[in-house]
């Protein structure tokens, strides 16, 4: 994880939604083992406390399980869960956003479409 801070976020958010991240990017599989709260206080400066709020966020949310003596582990489901979740979020908080921009822009779909292949200039 190479992590830059925002200042304007709550820290531990930021260290929960880059788990997050790495669950979606499929860097952190069902079953795998988040490195433990004081590696990351340790690996990062930060207090034990603010890594162990990010983590017990992803508990309270059935995505990572704590096991007795051993440390945290990711569900199975996790990351389908997550994928159902932001899917969700996206529709309702950021696509409605960009839709007006879209149309602010006067861009059609077959713009928006051949310039996300790839290799199409930027």
């Amino acid at each position: 994880m190479n992590i830059g801070w925002n200042e304007h976020t709550p820290i531990y958010r930021q260290l929960k939604e880059r788990v997050v991240g790495m669950m979606l990017d499929g860097l952190l599989k069902p079953g795998d083992a988040l490195p433990s709260v004081r590696q990351v206080a340790a690996d990062y400066q930060l207090n034990p406390i603010t890594v162990s709020r990010a983590y017990q966020e992803l508990v309270d949310e059935s995505l990572v399980e704590k096991r007795r003596g051993l440390g945290m582990y990711v569900i199975d489901g996790a990351r389908d869960k997550l994928l159902a979740t932001e899917r969700e979020r996206f529709v309702r908080e950021e696509w409605p956003a960009m839709v007006a921009r879209i149309r602010r822009l006067g861009l059609d779909l077959e713009q928006l479409l051949k310039a996300a292949q790839p290799g199409a200039p930027s």
